[in-house]
């Protein structure tokens, strides 16, 4: 445990790239390596022609940001921006947690049958009685249940304090504009609701691996995380066996498959994985193998 929390840590306190505005692009750019550099050395680009070919293998845009606990990153459209869809619900809970003690949790929201939506199969089954917020961020992050999320962004005062707790954690980026399920529309070119890979990855890494929670509140939301019964495809699926996941999805119109993870993979230090990507047409196919096989190429890399 002593080696565990001296990695995590470690990680945590990594400096990290700046997450400079990148306006939206369907062009090609270049996708990097980059390892912190020692005293006498500079940072070498390499470019990933295994996300290319990804991108031209399930004709998609891929943007990804990982970072291992040695320093070490990949960077493939790392700061242009994507529809980040559901993955706001973990960082809808964490503002919750952040604002409060443990106890408020046990405070008790009530919503009714017009608040419900497709994504809502764990709120339609307590309108009547209504759920407590502890349940809710786990039916929000652990079940991505839409109107979940929304309760928890009307708790914390809307999407625009949601966006300003993410500057309270150092994103300049990120953004939210709207709720469930407009978000979900993910227009090529919109920036309202979007974030780039290394501004969503970096408030993760903050929140799982890092002290913008306290202890007691980091450990709760990432046991949701841990448990989260989305994603069995995504980041799941191309980690190596035995590893520890901590992830949150989102998924959306144009084909918009994303993953955030914290992985551990066996007898390794962590690593923080954040893919996004979208297609150019509103009812493109969901490909999850295209965010598995990503994952597979930024582990094997970086470990």
């Amino acid at each position: 445990m002593t080696a565990r929390r001296t990695v995590l840590k470690t990680l945590a306190l990594l400096p990290l790239a700046s997450c400079a505005a990148t306006p939206a692009t369907e062009t090609t750019t270049a996708a990097t390596t980059t390892t912190t550099p020692g005293p006498t050395t500079s940072a070498v680009p390499l470019r990933h022609e295994a996300l290319f070919a990804l991108e031209k293998k399930f004709d998609a845009r891929l943007g990804v940001f990982a970072m291992s606990d040695n320093g070490s990153t990949i960077e493939h459209r790392a700061d242009e921006r994507f529809a980040f869809c559901s993955t706001f619900k973990g960082l809808a809970a964490a503002a919750v947690l952040h604002r409060n003690p443990m106890s408020y949790l046990d405070k008790v929201v009530t919503y009714t049958e017009a608040e419900l939506m497709r994504s809502s199969a764990i709120t339609k089954q307590n309108v009547r009685t209504g759920m407590t917020l502890r349940d809710l961020c786990d039916a929000a992050v652990r079940h991505s249940d839409g109107t979940a999320g929304n309760l928890l962004l009307r708790e914390v005062g809307g999407p625009a304090e949601l966006t300003r707790y993410l500057r309270e954690l150092g994103d300049t980026e990120t953004r939210m504009d709207r709720i469930e399920p407009d978000i979900t529309s993910a227009t090529p070119g919109d920036p309202r609701d979007t974030a780039t890979p290394r501004s969503l990855g970096t408030d993760y890494q903050r929140i799982v691996l890092g002290d913008a929670l306290e202890p007691e509140k980091r450990d709760f939301l990432k046991d949701l995380l841990q448990r989260s019964v989305t994603g069995a495809h995504r980041v799941r699926a191309g980690v190596p066996q035995g590893s520890e996941v901590a992830n949150k999805t989102g998924t959306g119109a144009h084909g918009t498959v994303n993953d955030i993870a914290v992985v551990w993979p066996p007898n390794r230090g962590p690593v923080l994985i954040a893919i996004m990507s979208s297609k150019a047409s509103a009812d493109a196919e969901y490909d999850e193998a295209l965010v598995a096989e990503a994952a597979a190429y930024v582990v094997k890399t970086l470990t």
